[in-house]
């Protein structure tokens, strides 16, 4: 497998996070150990561990007899992709049954290797540290509903992680002790709920939601109100929205979910649970709005090993270099397009904010990743990617800024018709950010034909009411009809007038 040469990375081998839960039991194999992780291996068996724990205090027996076999197929996954750290956690269910000892010793059989029960403050704590590797200026409550556990999580930037606490009201377990009574199991949360003193320090400030159901929640959502975007991790919901919303999935018959398509079957049983603790807990807390994060507990547990050099390093600029990598013609060029677009900005130009810098340095690093695509399908294509891509450190507006970019650096500068409908997440601003970002770039291919060390010898600069190209003398046959092209109408979305320059031969400028 092809991997970024970053002198500043050791190569390693892929590791593994299993997460052994009270409903699920995952395997999820990264790439290796770094600040983007990218998983090459995804694997979970809904088990059920602990459907009945709350009455029984015991640990299913099928849902045991699942597991144990899924750990040992895990395991030779593991031997097979040759992983070099394998890190095993155990929530829950583990930790409060009866059996939980027996069946954690038979896991470590199935397994080959140790096995750690975390306790309820821990598996807050690892979700909070997912939470931060997903949204790195998260600053909010992080909320991770399990099967048998709710955990409940302050993060701050300049406090870090405070106030954690885990309450025993996961989906399952709800389901258990209320008899699936949802009127019971309202009263169970309310009273649990009202315990944690903290919770109001929540209000006006983002909830990150962990955990498949809620994940299942807002892709309901999402396709009820044809979201131009399919992408989980960043989705947000206004806390009205998501109440009203809340209320509507609790009160869903068996037989309703059962027509829901894009909620997956396992988790249909969970989901009005689901959604009932996510309506009491907003109205209790009062955030500012719900966000999702596609990041958790396998994140944070991954997270938790890196180095705070690791730690520090921006995950959507390195993703985005390592695609560059990976699928540009070349990855150098792409780092020079950041250098070369920064004079588009720069006074008298656009304004631009350093996190609208970051973005459009991120557009340039992955605008060539689509040049094998054939020519009719590399705009669809492209921005089909970027779009879809499992980044993290970015949100909706920001993937479709990237997206857009890609789309007209392929396709040209279309009307608004034409443009993909994820337009709709960004504002009028924004849009004509991609816009201008999209004609730099394909005025860029026009100069270098991607090729390294050319753009870099090409500045462009404003001179008045003129945007201006130069070219060095050595280069001036690169001067032609498409060039002028292409340079106009970067220009021209400018609100400017172009012209092409030879260095040393300024009289002989040529004026498109």
């Amino acid at each position: 497998m092809k991997r970024s040469k970053d002198p500043d990375r050791q190569e390693s081998k892929p590791v593994a996070v299993i997460d052994i839960g009270s409903n699920s039991v995952r395997l999820v194999v990264f790439e290796q150990a770094k600040r983007n992780p990218v998983p090459i291996f995804n694997e979970k068996v809904l088990c059920g561990l602990g459907r009945s724990i709350a009455t029984t205090g015991l640990l299913d027996k099928s849902g045991v007899k699942r597991a144990l076999r899924a750990l040992r197929r895990f395991r030779a996954i593991c031997e097979q992709l040759d992983v070099s750290d394998t890190e095993v956690i155990a929530t829950a269910a583990a930790r409060e049954a009866e059996n939980g000892p027996d069946f954690v010793s038979r896991a470590e059989q199935a397994l080959g290797c140790g096995i750690s029960v975390i306790t309820g403050k821990r598996e807050a704590q690892l979700a909070a540290a997912g939470v931060v590797s997903g949204f790195p200026d998260a600053d909010g409550v992080a909320a991770d509903l399990g099967g048998g556990s709710l955990e409940i999580i302050g993060i701050h930037k300049k406090k870090g992680l405070i106030d954690g606490v885990t309450l025993p009201l996961g989906g399952l377990r709800l389901i258990d002790i209320s008899g699936g009574d949802l009127k019971m199991a309202r009263k169970i949360v309310d009273a649990e709920l009202e315990k944690v003193s903290w919770l109001k320090k929540g209000k006006d400030r983002p909830l990150y939601a962990v955990g498949g159901t809620w994940r299942a929640f807002a892709r309901l959502h999402m396709a009820y109100s044809q979201y131009p975007l399919s992408v989980m991790h960043a989705y947000k919901i206004q806390v009205n929205e998501a109440l009203k919303f809340a209320r509507v999935v609790d009160h869903l018959s068996a037989e309703s979910l059962e027509q829901i398509a894009v909620i997956p079957k396992a988790r249909r049983e969970t989901l009005p649970f689901g959604a009932l603790v996510l309506e009491r807990l907003l109205r209790q807390m009062r955030p500012s709005e719900f966000v999702v994060s596609a990041f958790g507990v396998r994140e944070g547990t991954l997270y938790s090993t890196l180095s705070d050099k690791e730690k520090a390093r921006d995950p959507l600029i390195d993703a985005c270099a390592e695609l560059a990598v990976l699928r540009s013609r070349s990855a150098e060029h792409a780092h020079e397009l950041c250098k070369w677009t920064d004079a588009l900005f720069e006074s008298p130009g656009p304004e631009e904010t350093p996190a609208e810098k970051r973005l459009r340095h991120a557009a340039c690093l992955v605008s060539d990743i689509g040049w094998r695509t054939h020519p009719d399908y590399r705009s669809t294509q492209s921005q089909s990617i970027i779009a879809q891509e499992s980044f993290a450190g970015i949100d909706h507006p920001g993937r479709a800024f990237l997206a857009l970019t890609v789309f007209f650096r392929n396709r040209g500068l279309t009307s608004l018709d034409d443009t993909p409908r994820i337009h709709q997440l960004v504002d009028k601003n924004t849009l004509a950010r991609a816009r201008i970002v999209g004609a730099a770039v394909r005025t860029a291919h026009m100069i270098s034909a991607s090729a390294p060390h050319v753009v870099d010898k090409t500045p462009i600069f404003y001179d008045g009411d003129r945007l201006v190209l130069q070219l060095p003398a050595e280069l001036s046959n690169l001067e032609g009809e498409r060039l002028d092209l292409r340079f106009g109408v970067l220009a021209r979305e400018l609100g400017l007038e172009s012209e092409i320059r030879i260095a040393e031969r300024a009289k002989e400028a040529v004026t498109v």
